[in-house]
């Protein structure tokens, strides 16, 4: 424990490198999986596999999302820039490992009911942080609070705004991938022309933000490294 208190920004730095690292390295290897998920020429059974691998992949991405926050929290209180008592911290890590447990459920309970309602609990939770932590970084960085931002301090308040409002793509992407066993059930039936116009227009769409999501979490990244302003 000792060591642990001694060590303790390193070690939540670690971590939180570490998240970020699944977080953009597991949108990536969705992106591309996404590739062979869409493709009508290859066989079913082929396509299939390939969504089960971008599942896969995904949930390593969903992880680094949501551990984003309590491990930024966290570090934001040492540095003194999230004054709370210390009771909060406590109530972050509790909610945190709740929050992680709905989404490694609705993940291995994929396809069944109570895999459908654990992962609407988790869609919602995305429903709420989008609007708090936007709107808090926001009023932070112009003084209002609650997170301090002077001289070499509002850095912290640009990177929650820009990771709330990065949550706004990872619903847009979460939604395309939503579609993906629903659209497959109707191509199990057989060739099916409207589901692989639909599969074509929603991986367009995911497309075309990804490559604004990956410039998001390089700023976020950039903010949290660099600390510019």
């Amino acid at each position: 424990m000792e060591f642990m208190a001694e060590n303790a920004v390193p070690i939540l730095r670690w971590l939180h490198i570490l998240a970020m690292v699944y977080w953009l390295g597991g949108e990536w290897g969705v992106f591309q999986t996404a590739y062979k998920v869409t493709d009508p020429k290859l066989p079913f059974a082929e396509r299939m596999r390939h969504m089960d691998t971008a599942f896969r992949i995904d949930i390593l991405a969903r992880t680094g999302i949501i551990s984003l926050l309590p491990l930024g929290l966290h570090m934001g209180y040492i540095y003194g820039i999230v004054s709370v008592d210390p009771i909060w911290l406590m109530v972050m890590w509790i909610l945190y490992f709740i929050l992680f447990a709905i989404t490694y459920g609705a993940y291995f309970k994929r396809g069944t009911p109570l895999g459908a309602r654990l992962r609407l609990i988790e869609d919602w939770s995305r429903y709420i942080l989008i609007p708090t932590l936007t709107i808090i970084g926001l009023s932070s960085l112009l003084g209002y609070g609650p997170f301090e931002a002077g001289e070499g301090q509002k850095w912290y308040s640009a990177k929650v705004m820009t990771f709330g409002m990065l949550l706004i793509i990872g619903v847009i992407l979460r939604y395309v991938m939503h579609e993906w066993p629903q659209l497959f059930q109707i191509l199990a039936a057989g060739p099916n022309d409207a589901a692989e116009a639909k599969l074509a227009k929603s991986i367009r769409l995911a497309r075309t933000v990804a490559y604004i999501y990956w410039v998001g979490i390089a700023t976020v990244a950039f903010f949290g490294s660099v600390k510019p302003f």
